[in-house]
């Protein structure tokens, strides 16, 4: 017998049969609380988890050097890499076209190349060609089509002949590019890869075994424009035809360990592959299905090689800190020894297996299905088939809901079920409208500090977050739980707090368990994220029920804990990936999107992800005063160091090593409009100044001053030009990102002329095709014929309007004082890309 809380034992009270003497009668309090300093103690082990996840994100292994080679002749020596990367890296910026990206790269190239061939074995044979390419195709960017055209590209690749060479010319492709975005030295982008690539070539040309099949080593001066010398290898380089499947290297940030990101499509064979073969595994499908869902602005040769070749591959790129990220600081000075190491140590093996293995022979026979693929904290990698994920997903599931249900049941006798399954409906109840509600809070503080001004308060100090949006998060999941317990709880249940908890808890697996077949029958291969939550809980239940220990005093609750750390450890890593991805994104995607949206959004997904499972435990303890009483303070403390305080600036130079810039595109532009009769209509001059995130526009009046920058679409060209009439490189730029003009004097800047046709596009109501032409090796001028058709006859009037823009990168030399005087008013924690540009519209 027993009586609830808080009443006199005194008192009479209907008999109902329990399972344990719940109540301390003297404290009035159940045996199964804890002290409510635990509730403190749970924030604390999340944090410490936190930060062991962060530190296995970023541990990388020491770098060989010189020295290392008597003992290791066949593996790969970061030492002679970051030499490699260091005289490319020391060249600065190599946008195509440009004298350090055709001369001085190749030349490094092709030199390097050749000390390599003299020192091979002799065994090996190596065969380079230098490839001047042109060509051009139509892509799509944002759902609109633009003419990509390119004259005398380069790509320098090698060929590292394999022993079938003689009966089957199937090779292995591997690929990076040289070039870099102007204003970037582009160390890890992507010079770092193509130092990887030259010591995988120096080393594989020094064994004595020659390998099964070819590899090809394509080194590509022209993927930033975008993605034009792969393009140019794969449609018309001879050894094309022999590639069956790639490699591709790449980087989206600086440093750190590369992810495999995209593989296949289908080919389970590699992943396959890279299981066996990768000694340090970093590797998530539902990285690929985020990526490749286009909420990432970026994009890679990956898709060249996909769709235009029809070549199977992976896809690799460093992902941390994409503050560098086309900057001046993506720098030989952020890249150690051990990135190279990993990265080399990696692709090394990779390489090795693949150019060995039985499927290049013949991949079409190996191309079936997909595959559910990733790693647990680098520690081992886990890959299946897509059918197989389904049968785990599903199994899982429905165990972890009925085992836990079943338990519970057998230790009340059977006798109990309908309050078992209350309880559990009430747990899965509070999660959900836990979720939901910390959910439209969250939203409410991002809507709040933008409207007054702080937006990004996070941006280079992301711990911020944590008090920003996961403890009002956790805050709001708490109160729901308890105002659930409150409104739906029975307050006469038979159970005893430690069951009554346990089937909270169900009601967890219940609610995850509803994501992740959803997620599944959709066809996403991302439901293995929350299918492991499930297994730890899974894992811990039915430990739990084979021990007999569900309704024992904390014996349950230590086994639950010990599989939640592990559950941690799983959760606090994908904060972390999420996190280093998209935070440095939020500062290059415009200023019509609220970044603080986003981050609170995954702030708030990752919070229940991470403690979903240790919010219900809130009713063991004694008082929850201290818990609720710590998250308010936390939040209240870290919403005034964002908004009152220098912590919540959200930009930093590189004063502490760790910069995070705001980024700005500036444009010295002239313009000249001809009517049809080829008469000059006006011309005029300015500058072009592009809003890049939401706090740019402040920044840019600021440079402007005393001058006011006039919005684009309010300037009096945007009335009845092509394009507004402002020099546009790329379809990109033109649909995400506002742009503002200051008009000034005219520029110095060499004329030309670029053209070829797409799909129409809508642009400010007007309707036109975009063609962007990118020029390497210094060649003759084109001509250009321009064929227009119309049915009106003795039709004398304008038919066509053509806007024809030049635009001049790393241009210094030629800059204006007004332009350079401009320039100098950038603040310090910016990073501006300054350009030349002529905009000729013409009417035929």
């Amino acid at each position: 017998m027993f009586q609830p809380t808080g009443q006199s034992s005194k008192q009479k009270h209907p008999k109902v049969k329990v399972l344990d003497p719940d109540i301390d009668y003297s404290k009035a309090k159940s045996v199964h609380s804890i002290s409510s300093w635990w509730g403190i103690g749970g924030i604390f082990i999340v944090l410490v988890v936190g930060n062991i996840t962060n530190y296995t994100n970023s541990h990388l292994p020491d770098g060989l050097r010189n020295a290392h080679l008597t003992h290791f002749p066949a593996a790969f020596i970061a030492e002679r890499a970051w030499k490699d990367l260091k005289i490319l890296n020391d060249f600065g910026p190599k946008p195509t076209g440009t004298y350090t990206n055709e001369v001085l790269a190749v030349d490094f190239l092709n030199r390097e190349i050749s000390y390599i061939d003299q020192l091979k074995n002799r065994n090996q044979q190596l065969v380079v060609q230098n490839q001047i390419v042109s060509g051009g195709y139509v892509g799509v960017y944002m759902n609109k089509s633009a003419a990509n055209v390119y004259r005398n590209v380069q790509n320098v690749v090698v060929k590292l002949v394999g022993r079938s060479e003689s009966t089957s010319r199937h090779a292995l492709l591997l690929n990076c590019h040289f070039d870099s975005v102007a204003g970037s030295p582009g160390a890890s982008d992507d010079s770092g890869s193509c130092a990887v690539m030259l010591e995988v070539l120096r080393v594989l040309s020094r064994q004595s075994d020659v390998n099964r099949y070819s590899i090809i080593f394509l080194f590509n001066g022209a993927e930033e424009t975008p993605l034009q010398a792969s393009h140019g290898f794969i449609t018309k380089h001879p050894w094309a035809a022999d590639v069956r499947a790639f490699i591709n290297l790449e980087s989206a940030g600086s440093g750190g360990k590369e992810m495999l990101f995209q593989s296949g499509p289908k080919h389970p064979w590699l992943i396959e592959a890279y299981a066996r073969a990768v000694p340090h595994p970093y590797a998530q499908a539902a990285a690929e299905e985020i990526f490749q869902s286009g909420v990432i602005p970026s994009d890679t040769d990956f898709r060249v090689f996909r769709d235009v070749g029809r070549i199977p591959g992976m896809d690799f790129a460093h992902t941390a800190n994409g503050y560098r990220y086309h900057t001046r600081y993506d720098s030989i000075d952020y890249i150690p020894l051990p990135v190279l190491q990993r990265t080399g140590d990696n692709i090394l093996a990779l390489t090795r297996a693949i150019a060995n293995g039985d499927e290049l022979g013949s991949t079409e026979r190996y191309a079936q299905g997909y595959m559910v693929f990733y790693d647990f904290l680098g520690l081992f990698f886990v890959s299946y088939s897509a059918d197989v994920g389904l049968m785990i997903n599903l199994s899982v599931v429905l165990l972890s809901i009925i085992i836990p249900f079943l338990s519970l049941a057998r230790s009340t006798s059977g006798t109990h079920g309908r309050q078992i399954r209350s309880e559990t409906m009430t747990g899965f109840l509070a999660t959900f409208l836990g979720a939901g509600a910390s959910g439209v809070l969250c939203f409410f503080i991002g809507l709040q500090l933008d409207a007054i001004g702080r937006s990004m308060s996070w941006y280079s100090s992301t711990n911020l977050i944590l008090g920003v949006y996961c403890c009002p998060a956790l805050l709001c999941q708490c109160v729901v739980h308890l105002l659930c317990n409150r409104l739906f709880g029975s307050k006469t249940t038979p159970l005893s707090l430690a069951l009554k908890v346990q089937a909270r808890l169900n009601g967890v697996n219940l609610f995850w368990g509803m994501i992740t077949l959803g997620i599944t029958f959709t066809g996403y291969r991302l439901a293995y994220i929350f299918m492991v939550l499930i297994l730890c809980s899974l894992c811990s239940s039915t430990l739990i029920s084979m021990l007999g220990l569900q309704n024992t005093v904390h014996k349950w609750l230590l086994l639950h804990m010990l599989f939640q750390i592990v559950a941690l450890a799983w959760s606090t890593q994908f904060y972390h990936i999420l996190m280093n991805m998209f935070v440095p994104i939020t500062g290059r995607i415009g200023s019509s999107i609220n970044p603080d949206v986003i981050v609170g959004t995954l702030a708030t997904f990752a919070t229940l992800f991470s403690c979903s499972y240790l919010t219900p435990l809130l009713f063991l303890l004694k008082k929850t005063d201290k818990l609720i009483g710590e998250l308010v303070a936390i939040t209240l403390i870290a919403l005034v160091l964002a908004t009152s305080t220098h912590v919540g600036f959200p930009y930093r130079d590189d004063a502490v090593k760790a910069p995070a810039v705001q980024r700005h595109y500036i444009t010295h532009t002239v313009r000249k409009f001809y009517d049809h009769n080829g008469g000059e209509r006006y011309t005029d001059a300015g500058f072009l100044l592009q809003e890049l995130d939401r706090n740019a526009k402040k920044t840019i009046e600021g440079i402007a001053m005393p001058d006011v920058v006039t919005p684009m679409r309010e300037i009096p060209a945007c009335d009845k030009e092509l394009f507004c009439a402002i020099p546009f490189y790329s379809i990109w730029h033109q649909v995400l990102f506002e742009n503002y003009w200051l008009p000034g004097p005219a520029p110095v800047v060499r004329q030309a002329v670029t053209v070829e046709i797409p799909t129409p596009i809508e642009f400010n109501g007007q309707r036109g095709h975009f063609v962007l032409l990118t020029a390497g090796v210094e060649s003759e001028p084109m001509n250009i014929t321009l064929d227009v058709r119309h049915e009106l006859k003795k039709y004398d009037g304008p038919l066509v309007d053509l806007l024809v823009t030049t635009t001049h990168w790393e241009y210094h030399k030629e800059h204006t004082p007004v332009f350079n005087r401009l320039l100098a008013r950038v603040p310090g924690w910016a990073h501006v890309v300054p350009s030349v540009a002529a905009v000729n519209s013409y009417t035929f």
